[in-house]
């Protein structure tokens, strides 16, 4: 089973960029850090990033990668086990009634999440077992260290995305977007056409995972929450907003063998922040450029095969209203549109 992750012209403004290095900071795995680490001792399976298996006209998209099955029940209490203080986002771990562990993801992030895996499934590439519940009910809740906003005092918290954790599913370490066996291929480049198409702007070596799973090694993209919103600098950008991916600019420029797509990512000032962050958010923005003018109609011809009604599943099954999804779903039929005019 699949695993199925402006220029500073005022002291206060200093101040509040300054501010944002802790936030930077939260990011600091070094794109060269580990990315093959831990898959070397599994070095021998093979290895795999696309599912040709996946057909995008029949791919259910409102249960996404995991299906209807394996959704978590929407009734009865779940149990607290942990809380993950390191992560930039607030998140804990439950465990439902069946002893199933879900890693539940609150904030910002948790709708767009869900809505990006079920578009990237829809493509033919692996994600998490992702699923949207507006109200869950967790026993045991402590006071959390974040995302405190969102609980209330009968221990339920409000918009969460849930994570199966697959059981027999080993994570191997993480990969790059310059470092890895499927660099040059038609089904890399598609993935990389993919997080511009999400305005995906947190594409980073550390939200990419490597899973053993039934005897092969499946690269993916494990954190898609920095989607459907702005990309840009630390004040301009954003998630899961409407607006903002309305007024974003997908395809920035043309060759008649290449494509360049808008991807905004790295700050202002490197000499003010941390030179070596400047340089992996930099390396963000390169993840969409130069991209083989096939490659992108290849990913552009599988995602026309998907209907108008399973585009708009993937925003009503991450809680968004039919109004914000039918919106939400012109702007990714446009930018198929695009593609498939290249």
């Amino acid at each position: 089973m699949s695993r199925g992750r402006v220029a500073l012209a005022t002291g206060s403004l200093l101040v509040m960029f300054a501010a944002s290095i802790p936030v930077a900071a939260q990011k600091k795995v070094h794109e060269h850090s580990k990315p093959e680490a831990q898959a070397q001792k599994a070095q021998n399976l093979p290895q795999v990033l696309f599912d040709a298996s996946v057909d995008p006209a029949a791919a259910d998209l409102f249960y996404g990668i995991g299906g209807k099955k394996n959704e978590p029940v929407r009734s009865g209490a779940f149990k607290f086990v942990k809380e993950d203080v390191k992560e930039s986002q607030p998140k804990f771990d439950v465990e439902d009634a069946r002893g199933v562990r879900w890693k539940v993801k609150l904030g910002q992030e948790a709708k767009p999440e869900v809505a990006a895996t079920r578009l990237v499934f829809g493509a033919g590439y692996f994600v998490d077992q992702d699923y949207y519940v507006a109200e869950l009910t967790v026993q045991g809740l402590p006071r959390l260290h974040r995302g405190e906003k969102y609980a209330s005092a009968d221990d339920v918290v409000r918009g969460a995305r849930l994570e199966r954790k697959v059981e027999g599913v080993k994570k191997l370490g993480n990969w790059s977007w310059f470092d890895n066996p499927f660099v040059g291929t038609r089904e890399l480049n598609g993935l990389r056409v993919m997080m511009a198409l999400l305005n995906n702007w947190d594409s980073s070596t550390v939200n990419n995972s490597i899973y053993e799973v039934d005897g092969r090694r499946e690269y993916a993209v494990t954190d898609l929450g920095a989607s459907f919103g702005k990309t840009g600098n630390y004040f301009t950008r954003s998630k899961g907003s409407l607006q903002g991916y309305v007024e974003s600019k997908f395809i920035d420029k043309t060759t008649p063998q290449y494509v360049d797509f808008v991807m905004h990512s790295h700050p202002f000032f490197p000499e003010i922040v941390d030179v070596s962050y400047y340089e992996r958010r930099s390396r963000i923005v390169k993840v969409a450029q130069h991209i083989p003018r096939a490659d992108a109609k290849w990913l552009g011809q599988r995602l026309g095969r998907l209907s108008e009604r399973q585009i708009r599943d993937c925003f009503r099954a991450a809680g968004y209203s039919p109004d914000e999804a039918d919106a939400y779903a012109r702007v990714v039929q446009q930018r198929i549109t695009e593609l498939n005019a290249l």
